[in-house]
């Protein structure tokens, strides 16, 4: 239970990282409002047309007396709807790391810079980054896919498709939008997926404190865009910590560190 509270402690000190460092929090959001316009329209026609959605794959329905026809496709509507909620979150932030990765590369560099010791990089050209960034989505975004189907089927299950399985659900989206966070740090530390899912699985609890709750705010659209740059500003301090867990914890911001003033010029605006 202790690291669930670590891993929430984590979100916290991201969010009073970027909150210190105002420059780099308008920075971090620029991805995210971007990637919110595109995502609140699909769930508005979600919205609009899950229920012809659920009449026309229920023909079989279409004699039933009330209120058996109702309850079936209302309760198969919201589940559909509750399906696409769950993949937004997910896909969310895998699309916004996506287009945002010039800028949260740098992000999270300037966090290594701040918290001390060595600032890794990649050393890879932008497009070879993109490219291995969205390789990665794609693979965790089908691991998702498939916990999902399962998840939705099981949906259906009396009383247990009500309570437990959502529970479940958040933890299964937490961890895997903790993962594709903590994955901009992990990749600069030439970490590829296979050796980051082992790391992360060794610290479960840790990883499920940090993400469960994030999730639970990002099923408000707004709240995830004004939130994703402390995220991974979080992210960035977990995986510092997770890769070198007996590391010393670096200066705060001081005289000689950067600040929302001082900051460099992120690289992401460089030519």
């Amino acid at each position: 239970m202790s690291d669930l509270g670590a891993g929430f402690g984590y979100l916290m000190k991201g969010q009073r990282w970027v909150a210190q460092h105002g420059r780099w929090f308008g920075f971090g959001l620029l991805p995210g409002l971007v990637t919110l316009v595109v995502y609140a329209g699909a769930l508005i026609g979600l919205g609009y047309g899950a229920d012809d959605f659920v009449g026309w794959a229920t023909p079989f329905a279409d004699d039933w007396s009330s209120p058996w026809q109702g309850l079936l496709r209302t309760g198969l509507t919201a589940l559909v709807f509750v399906f696409g909620l769950f993949l937004a979150v997910i896909t969310f932030t895998a699309v916004t790391l996506l287009v945002g990765q010039p800028f949260y590369e740098s992000l999270s560099e300037e966090v290594d810079r701040s918290e001390g010791g060595d600032v890794p990089e990649s050393g890879l050209p932008l497009w070879r980054e993109l490219w291995i960034s969205a390789r990665d989505s794609v693979r965790i975004l089908l691991r998702v896919a498939l916990y999902g189907i399962i998840l939705f089927a099981c949906g259906f299950i009396p009383v247990i498709g009500q309570t437990v399985v959502p529970a479940i659900g958040f933890c299964v989206s937490g961890y895997f939008l903790a993962e594709e966070l903590t994955a901009v740090a992990l990749q600069r530390r030439g970490m590829i997926l296979k050796d980051r899912l082992v790391l992360l699985r060794g610290r479960r609890m840790l990883v499920l404190g940090f993400g469960v709750p994030l999730t639970l705010a990002f099923l408000v659209p707004v709240v995830a865009v004004f939130l994703m740059p402390g995220a991974v500003a979080g992210a960035t301090l977990l995986a510092r910590d997770l890769v070198d867990p007996d590391a010393a914890p670096g200066p705060g911001p001081g005289p000689g560190t950067a600040d929302s003033g001082d900051a460099p010029a992120p690289r992401a605006w460089s030519a």
